[in-house]
């Protein structure tokens, strides 16, 4: 069978995915690859536009209709969540209704801005590489930041207000859910086998041989430094990636709660 593939350029996914998409491991089936922003694979989701696709969990409560979420090949962790930031902590006061920059309402980030306070509704959305700039224009009071941006802010004179994904994990004692693999309901029961075991065994292959895939991984990193390559994968790629596990569902578990409280409480 021949599949849509739809992930982010960001090295994580390429990492996770390369070996596949460079034909390195045997596979019944064929992919074709398309790469995108987050917010755009969640709004590619949301009309079902791929077979499988990469997506925020949070996106994934809106899908899960039309996507089964699969074990692995996603992004979940400790310490790597989105980062609150501004251009001068000590002149915002986040009481307040501040403008903020967001990469997308269906994102996880946005998901974890409003866990952490729900008040803030002056949202602006940005592709997530933008963000910087915009703070630093003072086009918004503060940005939410994703992907490679926590390894680059500080170096642009840029400050932490609250790390989101921290804040998370304190409450719930869960692992950071961010990005999710997820595969169409219509195939699912056929391919969810075959998936999973490639998926899994791309990932070893790039771990034990990354210089197979390193020129796939930096091509479409574009203007990224090498070193800040590595942080990202060495990051945002983990056991979590490769399954799940027992505290990975108990994080999407925890997110579904959250969730179903916000929307009987707004009702």
């Amino acid at each position: 069978m021949r599949l849509s593939i739809a992930i982010s350029p960001c090295p994580n996914d390429t990492f996770i995915y390369g070996a596949v998409a460079q034909d390195l491991i045997e596979s019944p089936h064929e992919f074709d690859f398309s790469y995108h922003d987050i917010e755009t694979l969640n709004k590619m989701a949301q009309s079902g536009s791929a077979d499988l696709i990469k997506m925020s969990f949070y996106n994934y409560f809106k899908v899960k209709d039309q996507y089964r979420l699969l074990p692995c090949g996603g992004a979940l962790g400790k310490g790597c969540g989105p980062l609150l930031i501004t251009a001068d902590a000590a002149a915002v006061d986040i009481k307040e209704n501040i403008s903020i920059a967001i990469p997308g309402k269906n994102t996880t980030a946005n998901f974890l801005l409003n866990f952490y306070n729900p008040r803030f509704t002056n949202l602006i959305e940005l592709p997530f590489d933008q963000i910087e700039q915009a703070i630093l224009d003072g086009d918004v009071d503060a940005g939410v930041i994703i992907h490679e941006n926590r390894f680059t802010y500080a170096d642009k004179g840029l400050q932490l207000l609250v790390d989101l994904g921290s804040h998370w994990e304190n409450i719930t004692s869960s692992p950071i859910p961010l990005g999710c693999l997820a595969v169409k309901q219509e195939i699912a029961d056929e391919m969810e086998e075959d998936i999973i075991r490639l998926v899994r065994q791309s990932i070893l292959y790039a771990q034990n041989d990354f210089p197979a895939i390193q020129e796939y991984v930096s091509s479409h990193a574009q203007e990224m430094e090498e070193t800040v390559q590595k942080a990202h994968i060495d990051l945002y790629v983990n056991d979590f990636s490769y399954d799940m596990g027992a505290q990975g569902w108990k994080a999407v578990d925890a997110m579904d709660m959250h969730l179903k409280m916000s929307k009987n409480t707004n009702n």
